[in-house]
């Protein structure tokens, strides 16, 4: 049983275009890049024809994970801002020093650190999903735990 990967409507999306890209043009390509490099004779020293196994094996491989992830997505709807969840942007407070982020709680096939998409299983997500503005969570790290405030919700 494959677990769920959770994603937003546009993740989704985004899922679905590349799989066809790489089905309806990488492939055939590939396809192609193969068949020109057989034609070129012996396959024992062949460069172009090791790259193009290479780069047909990389283009199944990324197929196959797509239609999993795909088959195996839920769609993180827009969720309430009673509190937090996956879906969510949210804005805390580093309660020790005073500093300030937002973040927008994404599964992790999502996950984009320079763009503030945090994974819901990442420790700060995993320390503020379910809690309401203005309470605080603890985020275990390996240099120990430390507090946050959830200061808004989206």
């Amino acid at each position: 049983m494959q677990e769920e990967i959770y994603v937003t409507a546009n993740g989704l999306e985004d899922m679905k275009k590349e799989l066809e890209y790489l089905k309806m043009e990488k492939r055939p390509a590939v396809i192609e890049a193969l068949k020109e490099a057989r034609a070129l004779g012996d396959l024992s020293e062949n460069a172009e024809y090791d790259a193009a196994r290479n780069e047909q094996a990389e283009t199944e491989s990324r197929i196959k994970t797509l239609e999993q992830m795909i088959e195996n997505a839920t769609v993180i709807e827009k969720n309430s801002t009673d509190k937090v969840s996956i879906g969510n942007t949210v804005e805390i407070e580093y309660v020790e020093d005073g500093d300030k982020d937002t973040y927008h709680i994404v599964g992790s096939q999502e996950a984009d650190p320079f763009e503030n998409k945090i994974s819901n299983e990442s420790p700060i997500a995993k320390a503020i999903i379910d809690l309401k503005v203005g309470e605080i969570g603890k985020v275990a790290s390996p240099n120990g735990e430390y507090e946050v405030k959830v200061l808004n919700i989206q």
